[in-house]
């Protein structure tokens, strides 16, 4: 078991260094909705009851709304300004006789444990409520906030006993309540004697929680008849990977798309010395390689020899006989062999 909480029970000039764990327990049988055809879980999403969005935890804020209407908002930043009780002391303000306390009031049950060098002022303060049949009414901090509680006595164990605040409980306001009922003698002493009859010594062990055992019941036998399936495994959706692996990917497939086309044009483009003109971009022309082509040039080509004759007369010339040279070169390579 693992203490939630330490501190000290002080009360006049003693302190008792003690840690707090939780008395009880829930055993009940919980179930999960599951969907009927495949078995996955049933999940609900958080979403705005004004335009039907799903909302973010960063996008929800507390609010708190009045009886005539209007909705008041707090953030972080307001509920951080409110007063925060962290203390670890669990304060002794009075000792009550035991039949005075209400159990409605009782909240929940926690048990002190005494550190080791405080065993007898532990003990002394058991003994001290089980003599004064006495419970000790204090206030304690348990997550960050201040709660009504009481100290009493469970065999060898001091119980620390959470209450509700007073105006949490609320009256019985049946006016039924207030008619007169007449109850003659006979059926007193008749109601009496069914009392006694039924009368004994509590005995928590004596009872049972059947509708839980019969839910185990059921659980276990469709078990053994084979009345079961394997539980289906969620797959974690493809955009829950590293961000930064996403990246390398996308990085990836633009390099390899780079490759393919756009990155050969522009590397042709840089092996030049010239600037392209920006017209001169269809790749059809090497492939057709028409014969004819250098004895009828198109416009285009026409211009850019001119173009290059303003630059430089003599290159102009001496690049026009290397393209003329590199087309006939094929032609005299296929006459060779015929």
């Amino acid at each position: 078991m693992r203490a939630m909480w330490s501190g000290a029970v002080s009360f006049g000039l003693v302190s008792v260094p003690v840690k707090l764990y939780s008395a009880t327990t829930n055993h009940d049988i919980r179930f999960h909705q599951v969907h009927a055809t495949d078995g996955g879980r049933i999940r609900y999403k958080r979403t705005c009851s004004i335009d039907g969005e799903e909302v973010e935890y960063a996008d929800i804020v507390k609010g708190y709304e009045t009886e005539d209407g209007e909705l008041i908002t707090l953030d972080e930043s307001d509920l951080d300004s409110l007063p925060v009780a962290t203390g670890h002391e669990i304060d002794v303000i009075e000792f009550v006789p035991s039949d005075q306390i209400d159990p409605l009031l009782f909240d929940k049950s926690y048990y002190l444990e005494p550190e080791t060098k405080a065993a007898k002022p532990y003990a002394l303060l058991r003994e001290a409520l089980t003599d004064t049949d006495r419970m000790a009414v204090v206030k304690v901090a348990l997550r960050q906030r201040e709660t009504l509680a009481l100290l009493r006595v469970r065999g060898k164990a001091i119980v620390l006993q959470t209450m509700l605040w007073p105006d949490e409980v609320r009256e019985p306001e049946f006016d039924i309540l207030d008619a007169d009922v007449e109850l003659r003698p006979q059926e007193l002493q008749m109601a009496a004697s069914l009392v006694e009859s039924l009368g004994a010594d509590f005995e928590p062990s004596d009872f049972t929680d059947e509708y839980r055992d019969a839910v185990a019941e059921m659980i276990d036998r469709k078990r053994t008849t084979g009345d079961t399936r394997p539980a289906p495994v969620e797959e974690k959706p493809a955009d829950d990977g590293d961000s930064m692996t996403d990246l390398l990917t996308a990085l990836q497939r633009s390099v390899e798309a780079a490759r393919g086309g756009p990155a050969k044009k522009a590397d042709t483009a840089a092996g030049s010395d010239e600037t392209p003109a920006p017209e001169k971009a269809p790749e059809k022309a090497p492939e057709k390689a028409p014969e004819k082509a250098p004895e009828k040039a198109g416009p285009e080509e026409e211009e850019k020899p001119k173009t290059r004759a303003r630059r430089s007369t003599k290159k102009g010339k001496a690049a026009g006989d290397d393209t003329a040279a590199e087309e006939t070169a094929p032609r005299r390579r296929t006459r060779k062999p015929a």
